[in-house]
């Protein structure tokens, strides 16, 4: 039998990691929380988790000596939600440099929009085909928890419209990522769990 892929679950300080631990074991699949650079490094697959503000977890990636790390990697990796966002140059979010990683900023929801943050099930179209959809239609619905958002470009996997349309999955060489959460999507989350974990990205 081929072996389980290492996933390391990267430690950034920040809530809900737990629940991407757990999504991952049902799935058959052990992740690893951890802010071990050699462990991050040698792992088949990396995923940054993040829920709170773009500039605590940024602080915690300092402290701790990771982004470098983070952005030398190579193989699959994967940011939700906040871990998303992190992935871009800039947040208007407490002016927050990022990552650096994909060539935009985030930016606020529209002042019109009555309701921030968006909260809830939402449909994703999706602009172009990649193996994280694998198996998954067109206009899918996931669960979204955000107050800031990453705008449309040549990255962006799939959209989503809550007043702004904004990137809802997006991809840049070997980093993804995904604006809603997947662990908390149901089976379609667990199907863009998988095919991260599995599939031939």
């Amino acid at each position: 039998m081929p072996s389980q892929p290492t996933i390391a679950i990267i430690d950034s300080g920040c809530a809900n990691i737990a629940s991407v631990f757990y999504a991952l074991k049902r799935l058959g699949h052990e992740g690893t929380l951890t802010s071990d650079k050699d462990v991050i490094k040698n792992a088949n697959r990396v995923i940054l988790p993040g829920v709170g503000t773009a500039r605590a977890a940024m602080k915690q990636l300092h402290e701790r000596d990771l982004v470098n790390t983070i952005q030398n990697l190579t193989q699959p990796v994967m940011g939700i939600c906040l871990g998303m966002q992190l992935l871009f140059q800039h947040s208007e979010e407490l002016d927050t440099d990022l990552l650096n990683i994909i060539p935009a900023n985030i930016v606020k929801f529209n002042k019109d929009i009555d309701i921030v943050p968006h909260m809830g099930w939402n449909n994703v179209s999706l602009k172009t085909s990649s193996p994280v959809f694998n198996k998954i239609p067109d206009e899918s619905y996931f669960y979204f928890v955000h107050s800031y958002l990453a705008p449309v470009g040549d990255y962006t996997i799939g959209e989503c419209t809550y007043g702004n349309k904004f990137s809802a999955i997006v991809n840049r060489d070997n980093f993804y990522g995904c604006q809603f959460h997947p662990e908390r999507s149901g089976e379609v989350g667990a199907t863009i769990l998988q095919n991260f974990i599995e599939g031939g990205l």
